[in-house]
């Protein structure tokens, strides 16, 4: 099927030409706030986060009174992106130098690491690298004060979680902010959470100075790749009977298998392995040193290397081959489970395949980020996810509904993150025209607050990924909601639930800036002339005539309704309907006061007749099943 999410790129080489100090776009841009003691880096795989922390923490150790660095990621293998790099050579005044013996992103068991982190600490070693693990093991046996004058980094910031009875991280991090003087660079290239629990607690987030670059910008400013496509691909019986409908072997491709624990998944990961190899073409051997396949294609006779990252046994040395592949040729298929996602890097790979919903927004958008490295061979990158169709006779068949929609309103958050920014503002007058890239709209309620505005330019994907991940909004896809409902009444819920600390009016603030940028990237803007119009809800509007009504009357997801109704048959579709009335959303008083409106306008056009509680139209029958809420609700209040 054709991909629901194309994306083509201006290929101005921005984002990959280097300054005079060797450092890229974004890493320009973060050092610019190397002064910050609290300092949050959100930006995309491959922007070169791993050395904005060098610039950064070289900065406090020479210039600010800095006297250690700490730096955790979250497994071993991410260790080796902080190795020694040489800065100078490129315009930067020191070399990122760590001494091996304090590199603990390496075989051995816990204990002896944490002896090793205690002994760095009172020696005059400088750097230190470590696991997540290692450093919340260490911290039990410390006291805070140890950590005063010292860098902490925290890659791969969203593993932190604001839940204090099951996030050891999260309680480290409030802990040393409280009681030392300890800096803080914590970098991640997502900051959503899958369990919706948030990273920080809102009084710790403050005191963080946020620098934020976006995919747009990474993408739009590579010279070798054009455009990004992510597709879905449904079948039924087993993945791996509809695995070579999918499987581009001339294609550089990761290939995700499912969770032995998922849906999909046939509960014996090493056969899923073998089964797919078997499809391809037939081993020819194994290299003992390195562990790597090589397999003669069925179709050709060519010879494939192949990575398996699912078999234990002799990993490390794939692992270690894979960390040294130097060119195109050294390797065309990696087979993965848990593996070769964050921090993970293959240049070449072309095709992030993906058997199976997953549950975090977060890991979707690492696994795309394997794919997005801009390389010489190739021009496109493909993010394919395969997940089983629903089937009526299946008695998991409202799972496996959930699990598509949640897959649909994954490509939703990711065309909204990879579309340029706008910058929307209040017209108050015909005469009121708007600047380059601003948006001009009647109505519209500019932030009031510090707190808004910061969550409208840091926070704003992440905020519409917890929208797209709440089940209310997704049994709304198919069109079963109302617009207005989904915008007055069940986002500024979630909204309100993300930030506790907003008053109505910042509330309201948000909202619309929430509303107003999902519709406008979803819509299609056209010029005539030296007019623009955008398509919304099927028709043209002139963008000079865009009013904050117009838009709250509009689905801001309403490319889901259209993206399901065209990839799937109408049978499952049904299916589909079916599964999420059986679930159905209960009424509100909120819900039920924007729809009287409705239903009098409904009973007016239809001759005098009352919606239809059986009507095949969602919207017809959520308004019957309105107009039976406000008859309860009239005869309990004796009206």
């Amino acid at each position: 099927m054709p991909n629901l999410v194309d994306v083509t790129y201006a290929q101005t080489g921005e984002s990959t030409s280097i300054n005079q100090m060797g450092m890229r776009e974004m890493q320009e841009r973060a050092y610019s706030a190397r002064d910050a003691q609290y300092l949050l880096l959100k930006a995309p795989p491959a922007s070169g986060k791993s050395r904005a922390l060098m610039f950064i923490a070289l900065d406090k150790l020479y210039k600010q009174g800095i006297t250690k660095v700490i730096v955790a990621v979250p497994e071993k293998s991410i260790g080796g992106s902080f190795g020694k790099t040489d800065l100078k050579s490129h315009g930067f005044f020191a070399n990122w130098e760590p001494n091996e013996e304090y590199n603990l992103c390496t075989a051995g068991g816990d204990n002896s690491k944490v002896k090793a982190f205690k002994r760095f600490l009172d020696s005059d070693e400088r750097i230190l690298i470590c696991t997540h693990a290692t450093l919340r093991f260490a911290f039990e046996e410390l006291e805070d004060e140890k950590f005063n004058d010292t860098l902490l980094a925290i890659d791969e910031f969203h593993h932190v979680s604001a839940d204090k009875d099951n996030s050891r991280l999260g309680n480290l991090l409030h802990s040393l902010t409280s009681k030392s003087n300890v800096h803080i660079v914590a970098m991640t290239g997502s900051y959503f959470r899958g369990d919706g629990v948030p990273v920080l607690l809102p009084e710790d987030e403050e005191k963080f100075t946020k620098i934020t670059y976006n995919y747009y910008e990474q993408l739009n400013g590579y010279t070798y790749l054009k455009s990004l496509g992510i597709g879905y691909h449904f079948y039924q019986g087993r993945y791996t009977s509809a695995i070579n409908e999918i499987l581009d072997t001339n294609k550089k491709t990761i290939l995700h298998i499912p969770n032995v624990n998922a849906g999909e998944s046939t509960k014996d990961k090493y056969q899923e392995v073998d089964t797919i190899l078997d499809k391809i073409g037939d081993v020819v051997s194994q290299d003992s040193n390195t562990g790597i396949i090589s397999l003669k294609r069925h179709l050709d006779g060519k010879i494939l290397k192949v990575a398996n990252l699912v078999e234990e046994s002799g990993r490390e040395c794939v692992v270690e081959y894979l960390r040294n592949v130097k060119s195109e040729d050294d390797m065309d298929l990696i087979i993965a489970l848990g593996m070769a996602k964050e921090g993970f890097d293959w240049p070449y790979c072309e095709h992030a395949l993906t058997v199976g919903y997953r549950g975090s927004l977060t890991e979707v958008i690492q696994i795309i980020g394997r794919c997005t490295r801009d390389s010489a061979n190739k021009t496109h990158a493909q993010f394919t996810n395969l997940i089983a169709q629903p089937d009526a006779a299946d008695d998991l068949v409202t799972l496996s509904v959930n699990n598509m929609l949640k897959a649909i309103t994954c490509s939703l958050l990711m065309e909204q993150v990879l579309a340029p920014n706008f910058k929307f503002k209040t017209k108050v007058s015909d005469d009121d025209e708007a600047k380059a890239g601003e948006i001009k709209i009647r109505g519209f309620k500019e932030p009031s607050s510090k707190r808004v505005r910061d969550i409208i330019e840091s926070d704003l994907n992440d905020l519409k990924a917890s929208i797209l991940q709440d089940d209310k909004i997704i049994k709304a896809l198919p069109g079963n909601v109302d617009p207005e409902v989904i915008n007055k009444v069940m986002i500024p819920k979630i909204i309100r639930i993300k930030y506790p600390e907003l008053s109505d009016e910042e509330v309201e603030e948000v909202r619309q800036h929430v509303i107003v940028d999902s519709v406008v990237k979803n819509g299609e803007i056209k010029e005539t002339g030296d007019q623009k119009f955008i398509r919304m809800a099927g028709k043209f509007v002139n963008i000079d005539d865009l009013h904050i009504d117009l838009i709250d009357s509009i689905n801001p997801f309403q490319k889901a309704f259209e993206i399901l109704s065209k990839s799937v048959t109408a049978r499952v579709f049904r299916v589909i309907q079916e599964a999420i009335e059986a679930t159905r959303i209960q009424m509100t008083d909120d819900e039920a006061l924007i729809l009287w409106p409705k239903i009098k306008s409904f009973v007016q056009n239809s001759g005098g007749n009352e919606p239809n509680i059986s009507s095949i139209d969602p919207l017809e029958r959520r308004l019957a099943e309105a107009l039976v809420y406000i008859k309860a609700q009239r005869r309990t209040q004796g009206v």
